[in-house]
């Protein structure tokens, strides 16, 4: 006789206890974003009223030098464009703690401000109040304090996105919670329900002594566990041979599906391999372009290098894969003769997800190295020439490169006068400065500690532009120096080097620029590169 005593309910357990641990994780979370982007919001609006105060302040100084108002007051009327700058102040320093007050602004309907002579120190960070901020930048000459600039901009923004990011996460918080009760009542029906379909068979097996009922699989590990164990209790017999029969059918589909697998990959191998013939096929006509125009005089190492390149992957493939067919062969020889273990099933899948991973990594490798070789042939010369003062794109150029060289302990020094400008084509200065610049940090600096590039620009003829490029590195190897400009020369192969990077300079250079490049290197006494091209001189003094 079966007691009904119920002493709590498993689904009312798991909602409170899964709802109220999504609840209280959903508030934690959102708080501590909420807080880091409201922290966010306004350091960015500091740091921006700060730039702008630098700007301004840059723009201002020969105006404070020459105590020039009136020029002063029409550049800060400019400022009537940014919409959260409510007052600017322009002050000049006579002798300290004496000041001037030269220019101001101050936005449509906001009232002007007193001068802050005596806040300047303390206005040197920026301070915000409940609907402005205020920040006062030191304006110098030459290392000399001439002046401060004053700026007082509303935070009305930062208000807006505070409140535009609680409405957001309080949505997301509420959409969490009502979707995560309504999983929380599918897991309730998943784990309740197959429990009571078990006690009611267990019931009707007691009453009718029907021992081939079977406890059905729910998808549950901890149940399906319990109903198996039941299941071969009453049917232990008849379960083995039912189990012997279902593994014996699901081996041979196993063997039928890696079969299937085996040829899809083998074909993909094929037509791989096939595409990877046309493309060596249009390397070679690349190859017959390239001796037409007289452009590089090693023709032969560079098919060599790419044969050998392309060839050690496919190859490395191709043994993969043969091998893969002939354990497949062993597999079928086992089946066939019903000698097949779990345990030589189980290696030959693992063999056969490592033989493809190996297939896959080598053919990926190729397309790679085939996809460096088709660059080296973009036709760089198609880049229009454009006026630039040399100085400022040079230091453009350790801009862009700065996250790279920051990692590095060596150091890049630039010669070059500020009054050079010239009409040439920026774009390969950029990526031959680029490519130098990277080879002496990857090759010429490779163990030492620090080490020093020293580039030195100067106009010859009042037509040409000298690059002198030297760097204290180990130098370059006579054997490599020789055909440091040949297609597939590097010191790392098999490192990730494709050996293209010199031969792209040299293409740049003397196709692009019109220019020529020598090199002149011994080793353990650094580099030396000389490149000369025409240009268009606009101004020099």
């Amino acid at each position: 006789m079966f007691v009904d005593k119920t002493v709590f309910s498993i689904k009312r357990l798991i909602l409170w206890v899964v709802l109220t641990i999504t609840s209280l994780s959903l508030l934690f979370s959102s708080a501590v974003h909420l807080y880091s982007q409201i922290t966010t919001y306004q350091k960015t609006i500091e740091e921006n009223v700060v730039v702008t105060a630098e700007v301004i302040g840059h723009q201002a100084i020969p105006f404070v030098v020459e105590e020039n108002d009136i020029v002063l007051q029409q550049l800060l009327a400019a400022l009537a464009l940014a919409p959260t700058i409510e007052n600017v102040h322009v002050y000049k320093v006579n002798s300290e703690p004496e000041m001037t007050f030269l220019a101001s602004f101050n936005k449509a309907g906001i009232a002007p401000v007193r001068p802050k002579y005596t806040q300047v120190n303390e206005l040197f960070l920026p301070q915000m109040s409940l609907d402005v901020i205020e920040v006062v930048r030191p304006i110098n000459l030459d290392g000399d304090l001439i002046g401060y600039v004053y700026i007082r901009s509303s935070v009305a923004a930062l208000d807006m996105l505070i409140s535009q990011s609680i409405s957001i996460t309080v949505g997301v918080v509420v959409f969490c919670l009502v979707v995560c009760f309504l999983l929380i009542l599918k897991l309730q029906n998943s784990i309740a329900l197959p429990i009571e379909d078990m006690v009611k068979l267990v019931q009707r097996i007691s009453r009718t002594k029907d021992y081939s009922s079977r406890v059905d699989s729910h998808g549950i590990k901890e149940l399906d566990i319990l109903g198996n164990a039941f299941n071969g209790m009453l049917f232990n017999t008849q379960e083995h041979m039912e189990k012997q029969a279902q593994a014996e059918a699901e081996l041979l589909k196993l063997n039928v599906s890696l079969e299937g697998k085996v040829q899809q990959r083998t074909l993909a191998l094929k037509e791989a391999n096939a595409e990877l013939i046309q493309t060596l096929e249009q390397l070679h006509q690349f190859q017959r372009q390239i001796v037409q125009n007289e452009k590089m005089a090693s023709l032969g190492d560079m098919v060599a290098g790419v044969a050998h390149e392309v060839n050690t992957p496919i190859g490395l493939g191709v043994t993969a894969s043969t091998m893969m067919l002939d354990r497949l062969g062993e597999m079928r020889v086992a089946f066939e003769g019903k000698t097949l273990k779990a345990s030589t099933l189980s290696r030959f899948i693992n063999e056969g997800e490592e033989n493809l991973n190996i297939i896959y990594r080598n053919l990926n490798r190729a397309a790679e190295l085939i996809s460096s070789f088709k660059q080296v042939a973009v036709d760089q010369s198609s880049e229009s020439s454009r006026v630039f003062a040399f100085s400022s794109l040079m230091n453009e150029i350790l801009i862009s490169m700065g996250p790279t060289l920051k990692k590095t302990p060596h150091k890049v020094y630039i010669d070059c006068v500020e009054d050079l400008v010239v009409e040439s084509k920026a774009g390969p200065i950029n990526q031959i400065m680029i490519n130098l610049i990277m080879n002496s940090i990857i090759h010429g600096f490779e163990g030492m500690d620090e080490g020093n590039i020293n580039i030195k620009i100067e106009l010859i003829e009042n037509t040409k532009v000298k690059i002198e490029f030297v760097d204290n590195g180990k130098g370059i190897p006579e054997h490599i120096r020789k055909k440091i400009f040949d297609p597939f020369v590097t010191t790392k192969r098999g490192q990730g080097g494709s050996g293209l990077g010199m031969h792209l300079v040299y293409n740049l250079v003397t196709q692009a620029l019109n220019g020529t490049i020598s090199v002149s290197s011994e080793e353990g006494h650094g580099v030396y590169f000389s490149i000369v091209f025409p240009v268009k001189l606009v101004n020099s003094k």
